[in-house]
């Protein structure tokens, strides 16, 4: 079992920025990858980002890339997501999930075994 608890979200201005952090707890080190989603009333729960434990390798939706960057932080079990120039479309609730295997891409949520509960992020205009 992973426990994944997200924190970091708030509201702020456009333009602005927040850093999400998602620390996990239990079977860590058999995780494969760490991976952003978000989802917004509504519409369906989309990729934003993901981050390989091993290697470190780093996947962006098109929408954030330029803007967000991922990061992980072994001795923490923690991964982050910096978010600059944040936009109004930016504004969902974001989930952080883990992998335990490689079996399939990492910008997919049936790649995924674990999900944290969420944290909600408003950017207004």
């Amino acid at each position: 079992q992973v426990q994944l608890v997200e924190s970091g979200g708030g509201l702020v201005q456009a333009g602005g920025s927040l850093r999400l952090s998602c620390a996990a707890s239990g079977r860590t080190f058999s995780t494969y990858a760490t991976g952003w989603f978000r989802q917004d009333p509504g519409k369906e729960r989309e990729f934003v980002a993901a981050i390989t434990w091993r290697y470190g390798s780093t996947y962006y939706a098109d929408s954030v890339k330029g803007r967000f960057t991922i990061s992980r932080d072994y001795a923490k079990n923690t991964v982050y997501l910096q978010m600059n120039s944040l936009k109004p479309e930016d504004t969902a609730v974001y989930y952080c999930a883990a992998a335990l295997a490689g079996r399939g891409p990492t910008t997919q949520m049936n790649t995924y075994d674990y999900w944290g509960q969420g944290t909600q992020v408003t950017v207004s205009s």
